[in-house]
Parts: structure tokens; sequence; C-alpha cells
């Protein structure tokens, strides 16, 4: 039996207090209640064994990604709504279920119905929606996980599911250290753009060690140029940090202490020593991706983790200087997707047409600005961009926001709201 979840008071209320904070601004608190509210009345399900599945909107599977983002800003009325508490506890318990099924795959489906991509030329399973490997689809979980505690006080999702699935992913990312020698992972798509499948039988471009771990695909679902992701190497850091805390205050495992540690300290030297390049025009910065033998990628995506997104990742803060001048080049038109158009400028992605910008991207830069100025700014711009629609979109057009893509897609509603509680002073807890 599914059930799907109904608004629950604290949701009204807060709906109701973020507009009165907002009073010269009704539009952005429209937008805001439209998004808050829907997410949880149209792709959250309850099922009967105390797990969530949550559709990413148009698209009817669960990505681990995705469905991470798209409760995370629920946390803050968690605290005090035990309900929404469970829901996102029954979601972190179903997403490691996930991971322990198949720690390659990305997208899952609410039960074996062989539906999605069974066709790819990969170890599908018919729980699989797709297997495209990403570093970010194993960050989520456990980042999830950590934050319900930081923000609620609980600590009963980190019981033995939670143990298996982070064993499983520490395993994986060592592996996935040595892709070249130790991996076994390919994946193909047959008729198709190249950034839906992997170049060389699947392996992906060749990779040296560096430390990291390689990564198939970015968080846009699109193949890697260069198979070291490095935002997405970062926020592998981060979540490696929160296991170790998580094992010496929750679980009391040494051990696992000892393997996290030294598995976060091997991914960071290997970003510090082979991520970040002096650039001619805005000095040392991070290189998007790299493959460890001297190729770079220098770019942005509108995914997160992105670049953009460091510091709310918590790999670093937004004042440091390696950080300021990537922000610098990726938000100029030295990043190739970067846009400007009439009606707005922003980042966009390969994932969508030319000249595309995501609400996405406009909003995670609001929530790395430093000033509220720059957050307002943000809001009001993803605000004038909507077509008319009171939700936000994948990407539209920079000349014409009437022009875009995926009208029904919570990750982006959800990160408009996490923005505008950013600006009136609601944080999640970390």
């Amino acid at each position: 039996m599914i059930s799907q979840t109904e608004n629950p008071v604290s949701v009204q209320r807060f709906a109701t207090e973020i507009a009165d904070k907002i009073k010269d601004h009704p539009r952005w608190s429209q937008i805001f209640n439209n998004g808050f509210t829907n997410t949880l009345q149209t792709t959250v399900r309850r099922l009967e064994d105390g797990t969530t599945f949550v559709i990413t909107g148009d698209i009817p599977s669960m990505w681990l990604r995705d469905s991470a983002a798209q409760v995370r800003p629920y946390l803050v009325l968690a605290q005090e709504d035990a309900g929404l508490a469970d829901m996102i506890q029954g979601l972190v318990q179903r997403q490691l279920q996930y991971i322990v099924l198949d720690p390659y795959a990305n997208a899952f489906n609410i039960e074996p119905s062989g539906k999605g991509h069974q066709d790819d030329a990969t170890e599908m399973t018919p729980w699989l929606w797709e297997r495209k490997y990403e570093i970010d689809s194993l960050c989520y979980p456990l980042q999830l996980a950590y934050l319900l505690w930081k923000n609620t006080g609980r600590t009963s999702q980190f019981n033995d599911t939670f143990l298996q699935a982070t064993r499983t992913i520490l395993n994986l990312w060592r592996t996935e250290q040595h892709h070249e020698t130790e991996s076994a992972y390919t994946f193909q798509r047959a008729n198709c753009p190249p950034t839906d499948t992997l170049a060389r039988d699947g392996k992906g471009s060749e990779t040296a060690y560096t430390g990291m771990t390689w990564s198939g695909f970015r968080p846009s679902d699109d193949a890697c140029t260069y198979g070291y992701l490095v935002p997405a190497n970062m926020f592998a850091v981060v979540v490696l940090r929160y296991v170790t805390e998580i094992a010496t205050e929750i679980l009391r495992d040494p051990n696992l202490v000892e393997e996290a540690e030294a598995l976060r300290k091997e991914i960071d030297q290997g970003i510090q020593e082979h991520a970040i390049v002096d650039h001619p025009e805005f000095g040392r910065m991070y290189a998007y991706e790299t493959d460890g033998m001297g190729r770079y990628n220098f770019m942005d995506d509108a995914n997160v983790p992105s670049l953009l997104s460091i510091p709310y990742l918590g790999y670093t803060d937004a004042s440091d200087p390696v950080y300021q001048n990537t922000r610098r080049f990726i938000l100029s038109e030295s990043n190739p997707y970067f846009f400007k158009g009439k009606a707005a400028e922003g980042i966009g992605s390969p994932h969508t047409p030319n000249r595309y910008i995501w609400p996405i991207a406009l909003a995670m830069q609001g929530l790395t600005a430093t000033t509220s100025e720059e957050k307002a700014r943000m809001l009001g711009l993803l605000a004038a961009t909507e077509a008319d629609t009171g939700m936000m979109h994948e990407g539209f057009h920079v000349d014409d926001p009437h022009e875009f893509t995926r009208s029904w897609f919570s990750w982006a509603n959800m990160m408009f709201a996490e923005l505008l509680m950013d600006y009136c002073g609601f944080r999640v807890q970390k």
C-alpha cells in the first residue's frame, strides 16, 4: 500500500510565517508555498514498511541525489514535527537499502518492475531504473542521515543497514581510486548522445591514480569528460568526515573511524595536489574534472555538487581565496556553461539546450552569496523567470523564460524554497 503525504499543520504555519517575513515580496512567498507543498503532495510516498519513496517529479523513479535534496528543507520543520522526521527517516532507510542492493546505481524503481533503462549494457536488475555511477548518489544519503541527527537528535537511522551501506560505499570508493586496474564497472548505452554513455567499451576515459575516487557520470547524469569529478570528491570528503563523527559518537566503531579518516585524507590530498591549477586570469582555482595525467576540464555545471556549491557542501568557507577565484571564473563567460541573455544570466548545463540556465544554479548562487542583497537579487531573478507557472523548471532560455524544460521538477522547487528560507533566517543545521 502506498499513501501520499498530506501537508501537515507545521507546513501551513511555516508558509504563513515566511509570508509574514517578506510582505514586500508576495510572489516569492507564493512560489515558495507552491513548491513546498507540491513536493509533499505529489512526490513523497510513504510505504507500508515504514520507508519513503520520492519521485523526481515527471519521472516515476527515485534518484538517490534528487530525493535527498527534495526533502532537505523539511529538516527545519522536522525539529518539531515528528511526522516529517519519520518521513525523512523512512527515505534514509530506503536509500540505504538501495545502496546495499547496488551501490553503482543512481535511480531505482519502487518495486522490481523492470522499468527504466533495462537495455543498457551494465549489470541491470528489475529494481534499477538506471545504473549510471555517480559519486554524489552515495554522498547524499549519508549526508541526509547525518543532517537528520543534527536537526532532530534522532540516531535510530544509524542501524545495521546504515553500517552495511556505509561499508559498501567505503569499499566502492577505495576500488574506484584504482578504476583502471580494480573496477569491474562498465556502462554503455546504444543509440544515444555521447554524454549518455562511457567511452572505451564502457570504461570511461583513461585515468591515473591521484588519491581521488573515480566517477562515471556527473550529477546531471551526463558522462564525465575526465574521471575525477572534483566537486563530487569534495562532497565525499565532507561526508567521510560525517561518517567519522557518527562512528565516534554513535556507533562507537573505532575501525570505521580509522577507515573513514584514512580514505578522507587520501581523497582530500588528491584534490589539493591534482585539482588546483594556476589560471592565467583567475589565479589559483579548482578545475571541474581531471584525469591525473595533466588534463583538466575548466567549467562548472548547474547540478549539485558543483564548484559553485563548495561552501554549501561544507568543503571550504565562502571566503576561501581559491574558492573565490573559482567562483569568479564560473560566474563569467570563461565558463562555457555561463550564459547571459535578455532575461537572465547564470549557469546552465550540457544536459539541456544551449543558452538555457538552471534555477538550481541560480538558487545555489544565492545560497553561497555572502550578502543578503545578493540573495535577494537571486530570489527576484528566479521569481521573474518562472514563466507565470508559479513553479521552478529544469532550465530556461536566457532570452525567453517561457521556453523551458521540465514543468514538474521538484528538486528545483525545493532549491528555491531553501534559498528563501535562508534569506529569512531559517537554515538546516549542519
